[in-house]
């Protein structure tokens, strides 16, 4: 856990989804001492995300969730959510493909539903932590005076990139018990606790998308037809026809629909002319970015340009790159080396060893 002065008495509510993670992270602060309850967040019905698969629905997660705390004798609640994220999560996510953004609603759910919507609900229960299942390390630096979010010693299962939006009083009343365990251990644990969800598989690409068809939820859920338009050249000769918008995403090759003579790839989104600009893959290479709503948490803005190494997405390998601050939370960032498709509607998160800088969405 992080090094917070811990209390038998202080009181922790952990929000449970039903998966192995947030039912060990459950147990870890039963053992700790912690006056615990388990909560899990009902943020939609299966008819708003068209799911018949018992692999995303909320039923099983639920069961499984107040399985453990039944085991683990702590008091268990469904809250739900559904009006918050559907305002705070679904219709961000939609408006982002849109505009020709590739958005990231995991970091939106962490922002606004799990430590700030559920915090809200915390407090009228008078909890003094949220304990979730994240793999991740908070810490507080005596030096700084502030508290550190850092990388998760299992570096595959880290999650601190979709964490950077935590403010220093979100960090200082939230506990992630899983940060120094691999997951091999957590579900050596679960197992030895017998719990129901020892073995359940992970959950995969979005909650709310269980078929990672995001245009056809987009379509469905919106009952709007989004028009075809041209495919063009960096030079702006037509190549064909797409088939909407929201169907494409920066660095898209495959599902194209087109035969052409060499390799391209999606370059830009231009929603005035509703058109597809492809180009080759050097075209997608970019060294200089503007990032927005950066939250700075292992310092304050600094007064100068800082070298910082830099991850443009979840799977991206950090990159060596100069922040330059532009405001108090807008800055512009340049690679030494020109990256990959770098996507607006993303997230840029900047680190300093294991240590998170900050991070904001990339424009």
């Amino acid at each position: 856990m992080s090094e917070k002065k811990e209390n038998s008495k202080k009181r922790a509510l952990v929000a449970m989804s039903g998966g192995v993670d947030s039912s060990v992270a459950a147990y870890l602060t039963v053992k700790q001492g912690y006056d615990t309850r388990g909560v899990t967040m009902k943020l939609y019905d299966n008819d708003t995300i068209m799911c018949n698969s018992r692999t995303c629905c909320s039923l099983e997660d639920v069961e499984d969730a107040r399985s453990v705390a039944f085991r683990l004798g702590i008091p268990y609640h469904v809250f739900n959510f559904k009006d918050e994220f559907e305002d705070q999560v679904i219709k961000p996510f939609i408006h982002a493909y849109e505009t020709g953004s590739t958005p990231n609603p995991c970091i939106d759910c962490n922002r606004y539903m799990k430590f700030r919507a559920l915090w809200i609900r915390a407090q009228m229960l008078l909890e003094d932590y949220i304990v979730t299942g994240h793999y991740g390390r908070i810490q507080y630096d005596g030096g700084s005076g502030r508290y550190l979010l850092k990388k998760a010693v299992d570096l595959s299962k880290d999650q601190s990139y979709v964490l950077y939006s935590l403010t220093q009083d979100e960090l200082a009343r939230t506990l992630f018990p899983l940060g120094e365990f691999t997951k091999d251990v957590t579900r050596q644990i679960a197992e030895e606790q017998g719990f129901i969800n020892a073995r359940k598989r992970d959950s995969q690409d979005i909650c709310f998308v269980p078929d990672g068809d995001y245009a056809g939820f987009i379509c469905g859920h919106t009952g709007k037809t989004y028009p075809q338009g041209d495919f063009v050249d960096m030079e702006g000769n037509v190549l064909g026809r797409h088939k909407g918008i929201i169907h494409y995403t920066v660095g898209q090759r495959k599902g194209l629909g087109l035969s052409l003579k060499e390799p391209m790839y999606v370059v830009k989104l231009d929603t005035e002319k509703n058109q597809v600009i492809l180009g080759r893959n050097q075209d997608l290479m970019t060294r200089t970015f503007t990032v927005k709503d950066f939250n700075w948490i292992a310092c304050s803005v600094p007064g100068s340009s800082m070298k910082a190494d830099v991850r443009i997405r979840y799977r991206h390998h950090e990159s060596s790159a100069v922040i330059t601050p532009l405001s108090e939370n807008r800055v512009s960032i340049t690679f030494d080396q020109p990256q990959r498709a770098i996507t607006s509607g993303q997230s840029a998160v900047a680190y300093d060893g294991d240590v998170v800088i900050g991070g904001g969405v990339i424009e």
